[in-house]
């Protein structure tokens, strides 16, 4: 690999250098007092008014979320978030208007909302804006052209994308050699004969199992990898940012490309890219039927695995602070944590290089404890007395029984016990699209939250949910 460094998200000239940590912080103060103030504001005015106190509070909120997108994201999200902003102060206007009270004191109170919301955007933006766009610089290399890519391809995959988009003769086209799978062979072997005929760089086009299995290869043999989005979902081309509804795109990475390194889990030494589900969801995923219709198949299942003469997940495993959970009846370890948050990005990942595992367990057992489950997932992101959610390097799940039915990237396993999960940090070596980096940058830019603007403003590191 070429060992200068790949600048991503604009030049640095362009975006100027950053403000010291000390500036960082006072920057962070005035973002956090502005906030207030103008929350103060709002509910000063309508103190008398209390009937349209909850629109005028939505309005500011909504403005300042949009403002903060159209700061930090691009399109298309940047363009709705001049949507929110203008829609936001749409609202305080409307509300301000139907509340009354003097024409000095209405247009007073929207200009005061304007300047604080934009002098509270603008400076948390630029307190925060070392900590998000510094890092990937180091991760993030020029890729050298591979000079024997092989691209191996799933004709069954996603519905027939592999000829749907006419993978292979692009493929070759550029040079590459494509090699289509037929059932005689498993694909690891056929991978690893295209290491032994002299491949230099491995790609696969297919879902998120066959991509898992091919990337394990090109670890193993420290080759970079392709990935290539061919499947029916595509987590893992999602969560690094790569454009799933046109797989020829990714394609570019065997031309012109440039280095991520990501992370990349074993669950008993088998690989996986996106997660491992145990109980509920890897008993539904066995049964007949689920990949042609998933929700009436889980709606047909799910009585019968946890209605109340269901057997008792046979599944224990220790948390932080050795807290000893026994019975969980849904662990789900991912590679990288999963936000699980109320949020746009649900059950997506907003970085794949943490170096960590991501695992969230339910262990209710009543209704009322189930209930209260979801609606903590509604709030807080699944942290309640009955789920837990935490971040590991290493994660052992234990059962009385020899085997345990696991999902494994959506696939229906059975493996042995106990499982051992592990993270191994920076090991998967991709060749990505040029543009590609920006699209990691945007996804960190989400991690973004309140309790980090105040870590910055305490003195302290930003703090991210991915660790």
């Amino acid at each position: 690999m070429e060992p200068s460094s790949v600048t991503v998200g604009g030049s640095s000239a362009r975006r100027g250098p950053h403000p010291s940590a000390t500036g960082r912080r006072w920057l962070a103060v005035v973002a956090l007092a502005a906030g207030l103030l103008v929350a103060v504001a709002v509910v000063a005015f309508f103190v008398r008014h209390p009937l349209y106190l909850v629109a005028g509070v939505g309005g500011i909120v909504l403005a300042a979320v949009g403002g903060w997108w159209a700061a930090t994201e691009w399109e298309p999200r940047r363009a709705v978030g001049f949507v929110a902003l203008f829609a936001g102060m749409a609202l305080l206007m409307a509300a301000v208007a139907l509340a009354g009270g003097s024409a000095l004191d209405q247009v007073g109170l929207l200009v005061v909302a304007v300047v604080l919301v934009a002098v509270a955007v603008v400076t948390a933006h630029a307190a925060m804006a070392a900590s998000l766009r510094a890092e990937p610089h180091y991760l993030v290399r020029r890729g050298r052209r591979p000079s024997h890519g092989v691209l191996l391809c799933n004709p069954w995959s996603g519905g027939g994308k592999v000829e749907r988009f006419g993978l292979v003769d692009l493929a070759r086209s550029m040079g590459v050699e494509a090699v289509v799978l037929d059932r005689r062979r498993p694909l690891v072997d056929l991978a690893t004969d295209a290491v032994r005929l002299g491949a230099d760089c491995l790609g696969m086009a297919g879902g998120d199992g066959s991509l898992a299995l091919v990337a394990s290869v090109a670890v193993a043999h420290h080759l970079p990898f392709v990935c290539i989005p061919a499947g029916t979902r595509n987590h893992f081309a999602l969560d690094l940012g790569l454009d799933r509804d046109d797989p020829r795109l990714a394609l570019e990475a065997f031309q012109d490309a440039v280095e991520r390194r990501v992370d990349f889990a074993t669950v008993n030494g088998r690989p996986f890219v996106n997660n491992v589900s145990l109980g509920v969801y890897a008993s539904v995923v066995e049964e007949d039927g689920y990949r042609q219709a998933k929700v009436e198949t889980s709606m047909r299942a799910l009585p019968d695995l946890l209605g109340p003469d269901a057997e008792p997940f046979d599944l224990e495993f220790r948390a932080p602070g050795e807290r000893f959970v026994d019975g969980a009846f849904v662990i789900m370890v991912s590679n990288n944590p999963y936000v699980l948050d109320a949020k746009l990005d649900f059950s997506q990942r907003h970085r794949l290089d943490s170096g960590r595992l991501g695992v969230f367990a339910v262990a209710a057992t009543t209704g009322v404890q189930m209930s209260e489950v979801v609606l903590s997932l509604a709030r807080h992101g699944g942290h309640s007395g009955h789920a837990l959610r935490f971040t590991t390097r290493d994660f052992v799940v234990r059962s009385r029984s020899a085997h345990a039915d696991a999902g494994v990237d959506g696939e229906a396993l059975r493996l042995s016990t106990p499982l051992h999960f592990r993270s191994w940090p920076g090991a998967l070596h991709l060749l990505v699209p040029r543009h590609n980096p920006e699209a990691a940058l945007r996804r960190q830019a989400r991690e973004v939250t309140v309790s980090g603007l105040v870590s910055i403003a305490r003195g302290r590191p930003l703090e991210r949910q991915s660790t």
